[in-house]
């Protein structure tokens, strides 16, 4: 499956032998290559332009995740930079989803899905700055829940990622796992710039109560009006039902926003910060970015975000913060918002070309595939890929709650009654494990 591109066996093994007081002692586990630092061990961001120098430090969940007992022994696939949704770059090639190894796992924590789909671990680190642990969650079958902004602390190394828009956690088989994975990792560093909301005394406990009844709606159409694959549709259709089903109250609805413009100021603020790291690589290595260090596309965004002026920025980010006001107003009167998580099923191997240079046709084509996902970096709110759906071709088409800002709760409670009214425990690719 090409899931795993850094082997550091010996150093886990090592770690296998010292005891730990922790709810995941001796459970092995895998991190992606874009952004945790793990000491002495290099992180790349899937891009040939990052040496391959090892970490002096851990980043502040990395030293969360080794308190846990969790022992990672390997790094994860990803595209470069994590800029797009499939995992097939330069540097590493292209991973294969276990479902069906001509198709894609996803992007950009392919790598992490890929490697928990086919039960090589129960689960793998991950980010997300616009669907990166939900994408290649629904993509593999999997839970890939992005919490609330703030709830994850990237000290100390950064601020925030991407001006708020990314944040860390995982990617599970079960509900179970990520509220308990979630109650290891969660909480505030010294110097973060800002918190989410207070969280319950325990995640895992919240997830095993039932929740009230709820207030659901549900979109099978993209902000652009057109609707999505009618397996996503389908996807969609299944999971309002079961909702019903389990007593809680389903309409169709959608947040007002402006498609065109929503895009083009989220792509101000992530073109502007990949400029930003690239110049800042080129000052502290002494290369110059090119084709022979970065791909076509990844040289296309930069040359954009070295276009964008400090008023642009400023403008996309209260265009953003605009949007934020309106979808938490939207969930005043829904407490959750159930959409496809991508607008097709997983894309076949080799549709992406990481050297195309036509970045507006790439972006909307990315759009089109990933609607719905990059609003929640925007606003902050939490949101989870649930498996309940997989289409004739036997490939898993995920579905996506979203939830109020800080209530990562009521997300959990719901997915935990959905996976126990319709169970994937049992259910793996066509990779043997």
């Amino acid at each position: 499956m090409n899931a795993i591109i850094y082997k550091d066996y010996e150093r886990a093994r090592q770690a296998a032998q010292t005891p730990v007081a922790g709810p995941f002692a001796g459970v092995p586990f895998l991190l992606k290559d874009i952004t945790l630092l793990a000491e002495g061990t290099p992180t790349r961001q899937g891009s040939r332009f990052f040496p391959a120098a090892p970490a002096d430090h851990d980043s502040h969940l990395m030293t969360r995740f080794r308190s846990s007992g969790l022992i990672a022994f390997a790094k994860t696939n990803v595209p470069e930079f994590g800029l797009v949704p499939t995992t097939e770059g330069k540097l590493y090639g292209a991973a294969h989803n276990p479902w069906n190894l001509g198709h894609s796992p996803g992007g950009s924590s392919g790598g992490s899905a890929a490697a928990v789909a086919a039960g090589i671990v129960p689960m793998a680190h991950a980010n997300d700055g616009g669907g990166s642990i939900r994408i290649p969650a629904s993509a593999c079958g999997l839970v890939g829940l992005k919490p609330t902004r703030g709830r994850v602390s990237a000290a100390p190394d950064q601020a925030d990622g991407v001006d708020g828009l990314a944040i860390e956690f995982a990617i599970t088989r079960s509900v179970r796992d990520s509220a308990a994975l979630l109650d290891a990792v969660a909480g505030n560093a010294p110097g973060d710039p800002y918190s989410a909301p207070p969280a319950p005394a325990s995640f895992a406990a919240a997830a095993t109560q039932s929740p009230r009844r709820l207030r659901i709606a549900f979109a099978t159409h993209r902000f652009d009006g057109t609707k999505v694959h009618p397996d996503c549709a389908a996807a969609v259709e299944h999971a309002a039902k079961l909702c019903a089903q389990l007593g809680h109250h389903v309409e169709e609805a959608s947040p007002k926003l402006s498609p065109v413009l929503t895009a083009d100021s989220f792509a101000v603020l992530w073109c502007s910060h990949l400029a930003s790291l690239i110049d800042f690589l080129a000052r502290t290595t002494g290369q110059t970015p090119g084709p022979d260090n970065l791909e076509g596309l990844t040289l296309a965004y930069y040359a954009k975000g070295k276009a964008f002026s400090a008023s642009h920025y400023i403008q996309a980010k209260m265009i953003l913060n605009r949007v934020t006001r309106g979808v938490a107003h939207f969930h005043q009167r829904y407490d959750l918002w159930l959409t496809p998580t991508l607008g097709e099923p997983p894309w076949k191997l080799g549709r992406f070309n990481p050297d195309r240079n036509d970045i507006d046709a790439a972006m909307g084509e990315f759009g089109a595939y990933v609607p719905f996902t990059p609003l929640q970096n925007i606003t902050g709110q939490p949101a989870i890929n649930l498996p309940l759906y997989w289409n004739s071709d036997s490939l898993p088409i995920g579905v996506q709650f979203a939830g109020a800002f800080g209530d990562e709760a009521t997300l959990l409670q719901l997915a935990t009654e959905l996976e126990q009214a319709a169970p994937w425990a049992a259910r793996y690719g066509a990779v043997e494990r």
